[in-house]
């Protein structure tokens, strides 16, 4: 999963993978701090390929902008009144699912990360990150990707081993980090796809295809095709449970 760590080198692989080619980031900031509005406002200005459409000052109102503006990234602060982010979270996936959600928060326990994994968020900022990091996670979810923080992703391991994230919070959080390419990939295998197949289906030599399949079952540390058809399955990347190699 892309961490945020080793400075901006494993960052900067998820946000430069096919990320925003061309076409401006729309974002939603919301943070029922003005102040803090403003300073994100001003960090993701400064990046020419990122502008903040709109505000919201609580979850309710972060709804209600993401269906006036259909931003492609929503940015949501946990601890909001009316409706906290967590839930606005869920509410914007629901209502807007071409709108992707990154949390941004002081906080990172391990309840608000699986709960915001479930509900759909696939990207988790601390306020304490760098401004490359905000940077870099906005594009990330934009583009289809995710990213989560270092000491966010150093609490979803935990999780992990301890077994205590569902099912497809747990494979959401595995896939955290593959690129654009690698997900398409991922998905097809779950549909039980060939290397031919996939290749064309994503118009790539076979050869290309055989090379992203070995780095995604690398990633998700799986054994198998079908194993890795499993884990697009619980993360939601395919319609259908996997029916064979």
């Amino acid at each position: 999963m892309n961490t945020g760590t080793d400075a901006g080198a494993e960052a900067g692989r998820v946000a430069g993978t096919e990320a925003g080619t061309g076409d401006v980031v729309k974002v939603l900031v919301a943070d029922d701090e003005a102040m803090i509005r403003a300073g994100v406002r001003a960090i993701l200005s400064a990046d020419p390929g990122i502008e903040v459409v709109a505000e919201a000052a609580d979850g309710r109102e972060a709804v209600e902008a993401v269906r006036a503006h259909r931003p492609d990234v929503a940015l949501l602060d946990i601890r909001m009144p009316r409706m906290d982010g967590l839930a606005a979270c869920e509410e914007i996936r629901r209502t807007a699912p071409g709108t992707a959600v990154a949390v941004l928060t002081t906080f990172s326990e391990d309840a608000y990360i699986s709960r915001a994994l479930g509900g759909g968020a696939t990207g988790f900022l601390l306020k304490s990150g760098d401004p490359y990091e905000l940077m870099t996670g906005v594009r990330a979810v934009a583009d289809g990707g995710a990213y989560l923080s270092p000491k966010v992703a150093r609490h979803v391991i935990a999780e992990l081993g301890g077994e205590r994230l569902t099912r497809g919070a747990a494979a959401r959080a595995r896939i955290a980090g593959l690129t654009t390419r690698e997900r398409e990939v991922l998905a097809l295998l779950g549909e039980g796809l060939s290397n031919a197949g996939i290749g064309r289906r994503l118009h790539l030599v076979e050869g290309t295809v055989k090379g992203y399949v070995s780095a995604v079952l690398d990633h998700l540390e799986v054994g198998n095709r079908v194993q890795a058809a499993i884990v697009a399955y619980e993360a939601g990347l395919t319609a259908g449970a996997p029916t064979g190699p």
